[in-house]
């Protein structure tokens, strides 16, 4: 199981495929992921607990989303019972999934501390939002090279986890191989991921244009985007014919 590397117009042809399954059932994504926000907001409000389990249960969620992406794909229809598609299968080796990346999060906040932006990590870590300005302000500029290098480390988290649930759910892989095929995918196709990644920028903008309505459409086309992405890189492997086996047995007997 080897990623492809393609074009980078794939990047392009990755959103009009996302639209296209989007366009099947649109209701039905508004109504899918409304479901998943509010979940993922009343649990990340439980105190103490709540942030860490929503990090361990982002993969679970994220495949339901994408098994109604394979269900319309399939001619199906998309039902409300496939985001909990992730719970019923390889449950266990998802949530490893996301616990790999939860203790690599705070590795990171450990290492940018170390260099200097411990107060900048102290506000991230809070989750509660600074009203004064001058507070971020001073955490950004005493932070140096922390920034420069928590962006680093969390680029490559994220490259590994953006096609290993899919992997895991869909490919069986273990968690760990998952990280380091997704880590290879995106390496091998940067073109058509800068090209995917500079569209959506530019949607964004589009779509906060009025009163953020835009992004009812364009938030189910972030996910329909990604099955669409895993699909071509990670193509479905086609089943093998025994030929010779099937010849040996219908060649007819010539000594008759």
């Amino acid at each position: 199981m080897e990623p492809r590397k393609l074009s980078i117009g794939q990047g392009w042809q990755w959103i009009k495929r996302g639209y296209a399954l989007f366009m099947k059932a649109p209701l039905l994504w508004v109504v899918l992921l409304s479901v998943c926000f509010i979940a993922v907001a009343a649990l990340s409000a439980v105190p103490t607990i709540g942030e860490p389990l929503t990090s361990l249960l982002l993969p679970v969620i994220l495949v339901g989303l994408m098994v109604g992406c394979r269900a319309l794909e399939q001619g199906e229809d998309l039902e409300l019972a496939h985001l909990l598609s992730g719970f019923q299968q390889r449950a266990a080796q998802l949530v490893t999934l996301g616990g790999i990346a939860l203790v690599s999060q705070y590795l990171i906040f450990g290492v940018m501390s170390a260099v200097g932006g411990g107060a900048l990590v102290s506000i991230l870590m809070s989750g509660q939002p600074v009203e004064d300005p001058e507070i971020i302000k001073q955490a950004v500029i005493g932070a140096g090279l922390a920034i420069p290098i928590g962006m680093a480390l969390f680029s490559i988290i994220l490259m590994a986890m953006q096609f290993a649930p899919m992997l895991v759910f869909f490919n069986k892989a273990t968690p760990v191989e998952a990280m380091k095929l997704s880590m290879r995918a995106f390496i091998n196709n940067m073109a058509p991921m800068l090209v995917y990644g500079m569209t959506f920028m530019l949607l964004a903008m589009l779509a906060s244009i009025p009163m953020m309505l835009g992004w009812l459409v364009l938030l189910p086309i972030v996910f329909t985007s990604l099955y669409a992405c895993y699909c071509d890189i990670f193509p479905a492997e086609k089943e093998v014919v025994p030929h010779a086996e099937n010849s040996e047995n219908t060649t007819p007997d010539k000594t008759a």
